[in-house]
């Protein structure tokens, strides 16, 4: 399960992974605007004093490999290699930066992220959106930086310049580009030291094939503290198709099969995966008569004008992949699984599925159903297991996730649409009086997972006061700091609960700062 980072967050690279081979992927976007993603590699005094070491479009690797830009995959914008064990010492910062190439400001993007996966598991995540910026062209997402330890900072700090002013910032230097002819993209040779987690490509091979950027010719090497033209009318700096070639990694195995950090040697194939190919982090394999991954997250290809249906259908495709459980939309959310990480959800939500699914039914026991029907906590569940993908949802509702790491969540069972497994679940007593209808229990989920919870409409997720009161209707979830209790409300009356004929019960929450409640639009 990804670790969740907001702006000026930090933790170990240790603390959220054992290996020192890492994928790192951003995802940025917005109407009209393309993007560069750079890899700045600063010194202790956090300058860039040697040009090698700054990773771009036309720049795709350091010297000795420790740092590759591997281009657009697995629903990343750009992506990075980062060996941090073959970093040279000189080097104490790794800073990835998103530029606007041409007009536009960072206010307009969509939400996006910096994701980081180590052997094939996403380890952490960042996100953010243009209601963080304004006018700033640039934005300095997150950093990889060396403190006794190396570690990881969520920056997200704008920046007025483009990608030449933040070359300036960090030191170094812009020479005005020389016309000069396009450089003949050279052949690469068939065991190039530039590595990457690109998908397979589509010839066969008799080793695992890696799409990388073709290595520049010496000649357009670029000129140290200078910003090499961009190759003649790119469609999109970051954005290209890897050539299919073999290679063989530096200290794998002779034969040229790679294996992640951590997995034995030897030839490494992903579960569901086809033999000899090496699926993107974060991608599961491919299944039998599926030209790409599932997962979706490609673009559809230019549409002719008189494709009217594709035209209409285009707007609903599918999202990329995220991490394990990915919102499609307001009232859709998808659940990427595992043979060893199953998920419960309620009966009668799976919408479509992907993939090798189970689905079977989750008794809950005597004991549990009895438990269920005196507190109105109850669950008709099912289990899904396997490999592949599957779409959920009830009715329509809004649904969005909420991920718990080593926390407490209380909600109420008929709230939830699923949830992890791997997540411990407890039926609570509310204090005070009883709710309409008989009902004051509620569902406490402990653990690290996530929960799908539905609403009526958008919630809403108000700071727990001195005096907080909610409809008992209205309430979805609420931090397990926060204390509720039952009371009948002597100012609404029957006034604030129009459909509502008995007498009028809320909850009030109590807690110190930092306690939420959510609420939904939504009156029974």
């Amino acid at each position: 399960m990804a670790r969740e980072f907001q702006r000026g967050h930090k933790a170990k690279i240790s603390d959220l992974t054992a290996g020192t081979d890492l994928y790192v992927g951003v995802q940025i976007s917005g109407p009209g605007l393309t993007f560069d993603i750079s890899c700045f590699g600063l010194d202790a005094d956090e300058r860039l004093s040697d040009d090698r070491y700054f990773i771009f479009f036309n720049q795709p690797k350091s010297p000795e490999d420790s740092i590759q830009l591997l281009g657009a995959q697995s629903g990343d914008t750009e992506s990075f290699r980062v060996t941090l064990d073959q970093i040279p010492s000189q080097i104490h910062k790794l800073s990835f930066t998103a530029t606007i190439d041409g007009a536009g400001q960072m206010s307009q993007i969509a939400p996006g992220y910096l994701r980081i996966v180590a052997g094939g598991e996403e380890v952490a995540r960042y996100s953010f959106d243009g209601s963080e910026f304004s006018t700033e062209r640039a934005v300095m997402v997150g950093d990889l930086y060396l403190k006794d330890v190396w570690r990881f900072a969520a920056v997200g700090q704008g920046f007025d310049g483009g990608l030449d002013a933040l070359l300036k910032n960090f030191g170094g230097e812009v020479a005005e580009e020389e016309p000069e002819a396009a450089p003949q993209q050279p052949a690469v040779p068939a065991q190039s030291q530039a590595p990457a987690f690109a998908p397979p490509p589509q010839t066969a091979a008799p080793a695992p094939s890696f799409g990388a950027p073709p290595a520049p010719a010496p000649a357009a090497a670029p000129v140290a503290g200078t910003t090499p033209p961009a190759p003649p009318a790119p469609t999109s700096p970051q954005t290209f198709t890897p050539p299919g070639q073999t290679f063989t990694p530096p200290g794998a195995p002779p034969a040229g099969q790679f294996a992640p950090p951590g997995a034995p040697a030897g030839q490494f194939t992903p579960p569901g995966a086809v033999a000899g190919q090496f699926a993107p982090p974060g991608t599961p394999g491919a299944f039998p008569g599926q030209a790409q991954p599932f997962g979706g997250g490609t673009q559809l290809a230019p549409v002719p004008p008189e494709a009217n249906v594709r035209v209409v259908l285009t707007k609903y495709a599918e999202a990329p992949v995220g991490d394990r459980w990915t919102e499609q939309n307001h009232n859709l959310v998808r659940a990427t699984l595992t043979k060893d990480a199953p998920i419960l959800a309620k009966q009668g939500s799976m919408v479509a599925y992907q993939g090798d699914i189970d689905f079977a039914h989750k008794g809950s026991g005597l004991l549990g159903k009895l438990t269920g029907a005196l507190t109105g906590q109850g669950m008709s569940l099912m289990r899904c297991t396997g490999n592949g993908e599957v779409f959920l949802a009830d009715e329509a509702s809004r649904v969005f996730v909420i991920r718990l790491q080593g926390e407490q969540l209380y909600t109420s069972a008929q709230g939830v649409l699923a949830f992890d497994e791997s997540l411990e679940t407890e039926v609570r007593r509310i204090e005070g009086a009883g709710l309409p209808g008989g009902g004051f229990f509620s569902m406490l989920f402990s653990g690290t997972g996530a929960v799908v919870v539905k609403t009526r409409g958008v919630p809403v997720v108000l700071p727990v006061g001195a005096a907080t009161y909610v409809d008992g209707n209205a309430v979805i979830a609420w931090s397990a700091g926060a204390q509720a209790v039952t009371t009948t409300s002597l100012r609404l009356r029957r006034s604030g609960y129009a459909r509502q004929t008995t007498e009028a019960v809320n909850l009030q929450f109590r807690g110190a700062p930092g306690n939420f409640v959510v609420v939904q639009p939504f009156e029974v």
